[in-house]
C-alpha cells in the first residue's frame, strides 16, 4: 500500500471523522456525563442505559462514521487494502478521540460500518446474527451480552473472509476482530470474575 501525502491525510481526515464523540453530543442537554456515568463508556450500550433514542442517535453516528470514512474518503470500488486502512484509521479515532483526552469508545458499531462498506454482503449476515444473538443474550439476562455478541459477529466475519475472502482480507479482519477484543478486556474480566 503506498503512503504518498494525498493517502496520509485522508487517513488522518478518517481519524479525525472517528473522533466525533457521537454519544457525548447525543447526551447534551441531559445533565449526565456519560463519560462519569453508567460504564463510563461513551458508547450505544451505555448511553441505552439512560435514554433509547439518545442510544439510536449515537448508534446510527457511530456506525455512520465508520460507512462514510470508507466510502466517502476510501472510494469504494478501488484499493481493498486502502479500504482497510482507512477502516483502521476511522476506527482508531474512535477509540482514542483527542477531544476525549485519547480516550473513547470500544469500535462495535464504528467497524461495523466499515464492514458494510467493504462487504456488504457478508456485512448483513454478521449484523442479523449480531441482533439475533443481541436480543436472545438480553431476554436470558446473559452477562456482558452486548460483547459476546458483538465479538462473536466479528469471529463470524473473520471465518467467512477466511472462507469466500483473499488472505489478507482474513488477516486484516482477524487484526480487527484482536483490536475490538482489546478494547474489551474489562468485559472479559467481568465474564471470568462473575
Amino acid at each position: 500500500m503506498p503512503l504518498d501525502q494525498t493517502v496520509l491525510i485522508r487517513l488522518a481526515a478518517c481519524f479525525l471523522l472517528g473522533s466525533i464523540p457521537f454519544a457525548v453530543i447525543a447526551m447534551q442537554g441531559t445533565g449526565i456525563d456519560i463519560l462519569q456515568a453508567g460504564s463510563k463508556n461513551p458508547g450505544f450500550n451505555n448511553v441505552l442505559r439512560f435514554s433509547k433514542w439518545r442510544a439510536v442517535a449515537t448508534l446510527m453516528g457511530d456506525l455512520g462514521k465508520g460507512y462514510a470514512a470508507v466510502w466517502l474518503i476510501g472510494q469504494p470500488g478501488g484499493n481493498f487494502s486502502l479500504g482497510w486502512a482507512y477502516g483502521f484509521a476511522v476506527v482508531l479515532g474512535h477509540c482514542y478521540s483527542p477531544w476525549l483526552k485519547f480516550k473513547g469508545g470500544k469500535g462495535i458499531a464504528t467497524s461495523a460500518g466499515v464492514m458494510l462498506v467493504l462487504y456488504p454482503a457478508w456485512a448483513a449476515i454478521c449484523l442479523t446474527y449480531f441482533t439475533v444473538l443481541r436480543v436472545r443474550g438480553s431476554k436470558r439476562r446473559w452477562l456482558e451480552a452486548g460483547t459476546i455478541a458483538s465479538l462473536s459477529s466479528w469471529l463470524l466475519f473473520t471465518a467467512l473472509m477466511a472462507a469466500f475472502g483473499s488472505r489478507q482480507d482474513t488477516v486484516n479482519s482477524a487484526v480487527m476482530t484482536a483490536l475490538l477484543s482489546w478494547r474489551h478486556r474489562s468485559n472479559f474480566r467481568i465474564l471470568v470474575n462473575r
